[in-house]
């Protein structure tokens, strides 16, 4: 391995019916880079007319989330009232803190098309201060997002600061995420960030002398910048940040500083379905019925009921 990185992640693929998912965090050597915690990168895939994403709604804590769409687009719901439909360049940063429900779906009109999908998907854990906050969620057009030209690449900075710029992106600690694309050959220094790795999302790039290919992850030592290569087409995303404040667990969608609260979240989530979402700690987003059982748990009947 090079002097600048630590381990390359290999994805791990997981078939979703007609498109497949490939996950790098959390890995069994490396659970964690910056604050982020989970790292999936969905697709490249082509849906028919008819077909879409229908992720129903489900519960998170301990954490804020962000899709970053290259193609598609994404109905978000949430329990906040929030009805969003994030597009290519946008961000949709939901923040779960004690408790939230969500889903994700593609738009009827879309759906109706057929269409190109391909996201990175991303956890990030909330400080231990902050994780028990109330829950929130904001929405960032394209244009309110830094646009970055680098000599041979242009990209966008989804979160945090890097290259001289900053992200709207409200976030209670450090922490950098960034989309790049190569217009020509380059060679190009990762941001100075305590904690960061660089995934392929297209191509290859050659980072500190070492190739990595499609959906491939380099994570760098703690303190080291790297200089990526890339050609004309490649791809990239820099994530990264300060180092977490102390270990965390995860539990399906929850994550926690301990495993009292995870046992928690379930029996919460558990109850809510109980209570038909009445009077319970999860409650359910605008126009939607139905809900994702904790794994293992009886599905609902029937099994989904989109909005209309």
């Amino acid at each position: 391995m090079s002097n600048a990185i630590e381990i390359v992640i290999d994805p791990r693929p997981r078939d979703l019916g007609g498109f497949s998912v490939r996950r790098l965090l959390p890995y069994a050597k490396r659970r964690s880079v910056g604050p982020f915690v989970f790292f999936d990168h969905l697709g490249p895939a082509s849906l028919p007319a008819g077909r879409g994403v229908s992720v129903r709604p489900h519960p998170h804590i301990g954490l804020a989330t962000v899709t970053w769409l290259y193609s598609g687009a994404l109905m978000h719901r949430d329990s906040l009232g929030t009805v969003q439909t994030i597009r290519p360049g946008e961000v949709n940063w939901m923040t779960a803190g004690k408790g939230i429900t969500h889903s994700e779906r593609t738009p009827p009109d879309v759906r109706a098309k057929g269409h190109m999908i391909e996201a990175i998907q991303t956890w990030v854990a909330l400080p231990q201060d902050y994780a028990e906050q109330e829950p929130a969620f904001a929405h960032h057009a394209a244009d309110s997002l830094p646009e970055l030209n680098l000599p041979g690449a242009v990209g966008r900075l989804i979160a945090g600061e890097a290259f001289g710029e900053r992200s709207p992106v409200e976030f209670p600690s450090g922490i950098c995420q960034l989309s790049l694309e190569a217009t020509g050959e380059c060679l190009i220094e990762t941001p100075d960030i305590p904690e960061a790795c660089v995934h392929v999302v297209r191509g290859s790039a050659v980072v500190d002398g070492h190739v990595l290919g499609e959906a491939q992850m380099a994570v760098l030592h703690p303190g080291r910048r790297a200089m990526v290569q890339m050609q004309a087409g490649d791809r990239i995303m820099i994530a990264g940040g300060d180092p977490l404040d102390g270990p965390r667990l995860l539990d399906w969608n929850f994550v926690a500083s301990s495993k009292d609260r995870l046992e928690k979240a379930v029996a919460d989530w558990r109850e809510s379905i109980e209570r038909g979402f009445e009077g319970s700690w999860f409650t359910e987003p605008p126009g939607e019925t139905s809900y994702i059982p904790y794994p293992g748990d009886a599905q609902p009947d029937p099994e989904d009921s989109p909005p209309d």
